[in-house]
């Protein structure tokens, strides 16, 4: 087997979401795979400094931020925030149509302060307290600051989460000229999320990008991912896996389908292709 160029999502894929734990198994599969000269990279929606507590296992670079900001190694080959016009113009029309926004800059992410009372109504309302408790564990673990806090950064992505489909139409009028609106399907909890994300770049986008900076054909790659986000490196890469755990429409587009990420499923994935 010729050298490959694996490429793996994390919430979901690596970790469970919002987790910076990694199964023993799945770093074992990373190691024997890159002492057999493959190349290991993260490939992310989170941005470096929600990633950065993975960075000591040993990664051979990262796609973060769905593409904005791309390291190999030591150098970072692609860096492309939001312009201050579209930041500004994004902030402004989510805030306008009350949809709740997370930042996410280089060095930090910051949510808007009234997120958390939002998801507590949904609570008391009869909506499940898992979203809630989920959400408070992931910014706890991954660091997610209050919006207040936020002092113009550059910001490379914006999360968001609404209560309905109708709050986005004036955001999608105004912003698909230059963003992609990558929503995922509306949850059991009766809340809509998704990402705003540049044009300019995305997770394939970067696949491709790091392929050319180390001179691997992409028909070497394998991606592992779990979610709509993920479905730009699924289209990208020579060999595309979709964890059991993942979103039933990006299963449909995989080319194959691994166990779940607390079965093994890293693991499993890379001994189908002869990596480990």
């Amino acid at each position: 087997m010729g050298k490959k160029l694996i490429f793996l999502d994390i919430d979901g894929t690596l970790t469970k979401a919002g987790s910076n734990e990694v199964p023993e198994s799945a770093l074992k599969a990373v190691r024997s795979a890159q002492k057999k000269g493959h190349y290991v990279f993260l490939c992310t929606g989170r941005n470096y400094a929600m990633l950065s507590p993975l960075l000591p296992l040993g990664f051979d670079g990262a796609i973060a931020s769905s593409g904005g900001y791309i390291f190999c190694g030591e150098k970072v080959i692609y860096d492309c925030p939001m312009t201050q016009e579209q930041r500004e113009l994004a902030m402004n029309v989510f805030s306008k149509n009350k949809v709740f926004r997370t930042v996410e800059c280089r060095d930090g992410s910051y949510t808007d302060e009234g997120f958390k009372e939002f998801l507590r109504e949904n609570v008391r309302q009869g909506g499940s307290s898992e979203l809630l408790r989920w959400r408070e564990q992931i910014e706890h673990d991954l660091n997610i600051l209050p919006m207040k806090q936020y002092k113009g950064q550059p910001v490379y992505k914006m999360v968001l989460m609404s209560r309905s489909l109708e709050q986005l139409e004036e955001p999608r009028r105004v912003l698909q000229g230059d963003f992609t609106f990558c929503m995922q399907d509306e949850d059991s909890y009766g809340i809509i999320n998704g990402e705003l994300v540049n044009k300019k770049f995305n997770k394939g986008k970067g696949i491709e990008k790091v392929c050319e900076y180390l001179h691997i054909h992409v028909n070497d790659t394998i991606g592992f991912g779990d979610s709509m986000n993920d479905l730009e490196m699924v289209e990208t890469v020579g060999l595309s896996f979709c964890m059991e755990n993942g979103n039933r429409k990006l299963k449909e587009l995989a080319d194959k389908i691994c166990p779940s990420v607390e079965d093994n499923g890293l693991y499993r994935g890379f001994l189908q292709c002869g990596l480990v």
